[in-house]
């Protein structure tokens, strides 16, 4: 099968097309002929030479952990033909992929297929961070780079859980943070200012997708730091006292999450589609750090 992997880690150039043998599935396993493909900031970091604590890299590997397609080897209760989204760690950027049945749900029928194939990661991220600290009615919750994709779906999902959202963003994307529900404010010097303006009833808690000034910001405003979530500042989590998000994605949750969007509740922004081979592009573009939305890779 045609894949994209690295064969050694390094800069976007290691991202190249390889000839894999194809995935099989196992008892309880499905595998997914797969029609696209998310691309995430964890990718690149794989990429650069991170390696999970819970997941050995076995090079060359390929990236991906988020994915939309057809099963073509199934069980009872996945049958070959199903339609679906789904999640793993590594393996998403192939033509096929392999994973535990229960990390798979329908993708309803209305749910365009590059939509499908970027959703889980970010849609899911943002429901336990918002978890973690607790979000809901009479909360104030500051989300940090709003406009990107984990921040798109915890705006909108803090939304719904009965808050208030203060959302960051660059001057561009200050229209399309407040179309997801969020107050808008520009980040840069004197955000923290900026903040106290909009909030004089002051913030809550903070989901922070960016780190450095945002991280600072956040700390300055939200008085119980159980109630910070920083989703890029991982070494300083335990150094600050932060909050830290608890349990995994699961196929229910997908479920409810992308009901939701099927059922026109929430909006979800693919800003540009990069073909298998091209991947490498797709993380130049990732590793900018700006834009709204989310970067896919069609198969």
């Amino acid at each position: 099968m045609r894949a994209a992997a690295f064969a050694e880690p390094g800069p976007p150039d290691v991202l190249r097309l390889h000839d894999l043998p194809e995935p099989q599935a196992g008892p309880g396993e499905v595998r997914v002929r797969v029609r696209f493909a998310g691309v995430q900031p964890f990718d690149a970091g794989l990429r650069r030479g991170w390696v999970p604590p819970y997941a050995p890299v076995t090079l060359p590997q390929i990236p991906g952990n988020e994915f939309s397609g057809v099963v073509d080897q199934g069980t009872d209760a996945v049958p070959v033909g199903s339609e679906v989204l789904g999640f793993s760690v590594f393996n998403a950027y192939a033509e096929w992929i392999v994973v535990p049945e229960d990390q798979v749900t329908p993708k309803p029928a209305s749910v365009p297929w590059e939509v499908a194939g970027g959703f889980t990661a970010g849609w899911q991220t943002a429901r336990l961070a918002l978890s973690a600290i607790g979000a809901g009615p009479g909360d104030t919750v500051l989300v940090n780079a709003a406009a990107g994709a984990t921040g798109t779906a915890g705006v909108q999902l803090a939304r719904i859980m009965g808050a208030t959202v203060i959302g960051t963003a660059s001057e561009a994307n200050q229209d399309y943070v407040r179309s997801l529900g969020a107050i808008a404010v520009v980040y840069g010097p004197g955000l923290p200012d900026r903040v106290r303006a909009l909030a004089p009833q002051g913030v809550t808690a903070a989901v922070d997708g960016a780190g450095g000034e945002a991280l600072e910001t956040s700390l300055a405003l939200v008085p119980d730091r159980k109630r910070i979530i920083t989703l890029v500042a991982h070494d300083r989590i335990e150094e600050l006292g932060l909050g830290s998000i608890q349990g995994r994605r699961s196929r229910e949750a997908l479920a409810e999450l992308i009901d939701l969007y099927a059922a026109g509740r929430t909006q979800w922004h693919v800003r540009r589609v990069y073909p298998l081979a091209e991947a490498a592009d797709a993380h130049r573009e990732i590793e900018t750090g700006h834009g709204r939305g989310k970067i896919v890779l069609s198969i």
